[in-house]
């Protein structure tokens, strides 16, 4: 969603500019509108509880509608909001990389989910803003909230950890 002549991008903008004045029913649409998106960022952080960090985020949309400034830059604050969201519920699972499915294993279709499983959330919430997102590494810095040199270590000990897991 990051080319200007989008049309659902133009859409969700409208529906944010009309629900920030107020109107209910565009509020509703907007938050039907963004549940993909925001199920989309919180599912590989969030694993099995990427719908609960999906509904948290939804709420926090609809608490906090007001405070964006800016409607165009709806996108870009829904994706900080549901990445925080996403590891604050991932958060409660830690994983362990020990127990990585060998080379082989019948199910091998899901070994990459079952790697991404074992990172931790702040790893996996780095990869997916890099990798899944396209965002570069002090845009995905300012999502987390962290220094542009702790997003890019947070990215090198991912891939290597996941590398690391991959091959095991």
């Amino acid at each position: 969603m990051s080319s200007a002549a989008d049309p659902a991008r133009e859409r969700g903008v409208a529906l944010a500019r009309a629900a920030r004045r107020g109107d209910t029913l565009a509020l509703h649409d907007l938050l039907d509108h963004l549940t993909p998106y925001i199920a989309r960022i919180c599912r590989p952080i969030a694993l099995d509880d990427g719908p609960d960090a999906t509904q948290e985020a939804l709420v926090a949309v609809f608490t906090r509608l007001r405070s964006l400034r800016e409607p165009e830059a709806l996108y870009g604050w829904v994706r900080t909001i549901a990445v925080r969201e996403a590891v604050r519920a991932a958060r409660h699972r830690p994983a362990e990389l020990t127990d990585v499915p060998e080379r082989g294993d019948p199910q091998l279709a899901a070994d990459i989910d079952d790697v991404l499983s074992r990172l931790s959330p702040q790893h996996r919430a780095v990869l997916v803003l890099r990798d899944v997102e396209g965002l570069d590494e002090e845009s995905a810095a300012a999502v987390l909230g962290v220094p542009a040199g702790t997003a890019k270590s947070r990215l090198h000990r991912a891939r290597q950890s996941f590398r690391k897991a991959w091959s095991a």
